[in-house]
């Protein structure tokens, strides 16, 4: 074989630039660069956020213009109707600044799960919020194993109690709750779910917490019970087919996804946040090693440090590896829906695993850049901090802690009954093995048809 002669001239140089999902959207790109604009606005209010448990007006109001309350809105609405990957590519942005902003794009998207009661609920809120600054409504402890208390009157039911982990309670007008009655004067499953305005429940000052202290994710209250009228009430039953049949009422990619699709549409906006923050440590990393002096070992700055340089290495790895596996599967559920296909429960159980396994990987890159750089970033001022509290408190988050994923893919390998888990959830509180006679748990199969689910749209 020839050799090429040494004065021969070098190839052309071929051109280089990443290709763009082609699920990402021209509107989905506007609001993107609009919240990244909004990154140093939104971590230089962070701290403040944390101490008032909640969002600043500042940034409250700066996310409402840029869309993110818009983004889970049908078209109907004047929403945007997006899809998953255009969601992903958002809500991890937000995380960047702050994650609890990163939960408030979150929690905006769960108002899907309003668009399944009756349209003279939907209609009553979507006109009663027109202009709102903030999510138009949040739920809390829809589908938990303590949810308040109803009973039928004429006309509607009279309802109270308590509701936890109402996230975004500080800044909605409108709550969805879980409640418990008696089937058998009435009929029904004995569970359901109202909608309630904003001045029949209390916003109780509970949320004292290590991290997503901004999410304003308090708990409610109704203390003497409130008027509900008929057409605010779905009872549980009903709700998972309701939500399979939105994409009958309801236009744009996001009310378009089937079943399954639905709940990884959940856990994959969960996940961005912690992808997000994961990429907001490493800048920060990068832009505080620069000036920062080993305490010990006569380099010029941290960044000199091949320990510190190996960390950030590592830190981009993990990082990158998360975002294929969060972004790659975004990409696939907006493929399968825009030709009417979803997961299979097998599929969705793997997938859920995977992202939380991703969630992990960002908790570790966040770990390791905070350990690396030192204590430095002890200081409540600094945001690595922040970030490493909050990834905390969202992979503690029941519905995607990586064990029990991982003990349900794990039965399926070797060759034990899975649980009746989809999203992170089972359908039963009995905690007993499959193939127990006196077990409540159900085998696998396709949730939506009439049992109801516990996985929770909204939040936990």
């Amino acid at each position: 074989m020839s050799q090429p002669h040494i004065d021969q001239p070098l190839p052309s140089i071929v051109p280089t630039g990443a290709v763009e999902s082609p699920w990402i959207t021209d509107i989905g790109r506007s609001i993107a660069a609009k919240v990244r604009a909004l990154i140093p606005l939104i971590r230089e209010q962070a701290q403040e956020g944390e101490r008032i448990g909640a969002l600043t007006p500042d940034v409250l109001q700066a996310v409402t213009d840029a869309g993110i309350f818009k983004m889970g809105m049908p078209l109907e609405w004047g929403g945007y109707a997006l899809g998953a990957r255009d969601l992903v590519e958002i809500i991890s942005l937000l995380g960047e600044g702050d994650g609890s902003a990163g939960w408030a794009g979150f929690v905006g998207v769960g108002m899907k799960n309003l668009l399944a009661l009756k349209p003279q609920v939907i209609e009553e809120v979507r006109l009663d919020t027109e202009g709102w600054a903030g999510p138009v409504i949040v739920g809390a402890s829809v589908y938990a194993t303590k949810v308040g208390d109803a009973r039928k009157v004429d006309s509607g039911w009279m309802v109270k109690g308590r509701w936890a982990f109402g996230s975004g309670c500080k800044h909605a007008k409108w709550a969805l709750l879980g409640i418990e009655y008696n089937p058998a004067s009435t009929g029904g499953s004995g569970r359901g779910v109202v909608v309630v305005q904003r001045d029949q429940y209390e916003i109780l000052d509970d949320w004292h917490v290590m991290g997503l202290s901004g999410s304003a994710s308090n708990s409610l209250e109704i203390v003497s019970e409130q008027f509900v009228p008929d057409h605010r009430f779905l009872d549980l039953a009903e709700f998972p087919m309701r939500m399979q049949m939105i994409r009958n009422h309801f236009h744009g990619a996001g009310f378009q996804q089937r079943g399954l699709a639905q709940l990884l549409t959940v856990t994959l906006t969960n996940i961005a946040i912690a992808l997000g923050m994961a990429r907001g440590a490493l800048s920060c990393f990068a832009e505080q090693a620069q000036t920062r002096k080993p305490f010990s070992l006569p380099y010029p700055t941290i960044a000199d440090m091949a320990s510190v340089q190996v960390a950030a290495g590592k830190s981009l790895a993990m990082i990158k590896v998360a975002a294929a596996t969060i972004e790659g599967c975004a990409d696939q559920l907006d493929a399968r829906t825009a030709v009417g296909l979803d997961f299979a429960m097998e599929e969705e159980s793997e997938i859920s695993l995977s992202l939380a396994y991703a969630g992990n990987l960002c908790e570790d890159a966040i770990t390791l850049l905070q350990k690396t750089i030192g204590s430095s970033t002890m200081s409540l001022k600094n945001p690595i901090q922040r970030f490493a509290r909050d990834v905390r408190v969202l992979t503690s988050h029941g519905a995607i802690r990586v064990d029990p994923q991982s003990e349900q893919n794990g039965r399926r390998i070797l060759g034990r009954e899975p649980f009746s888990m989809f999203g992170g959830a089972v359908p039963t509180r009995d905690n007993q093995l499959p193939g127990n006679p006196h077990s409540g748990i159900q085998p696998p199969g396709n949730p939506f048809p009439g049992t109801p689910f516990k996985k929770e749209f909204v939040n936990r």
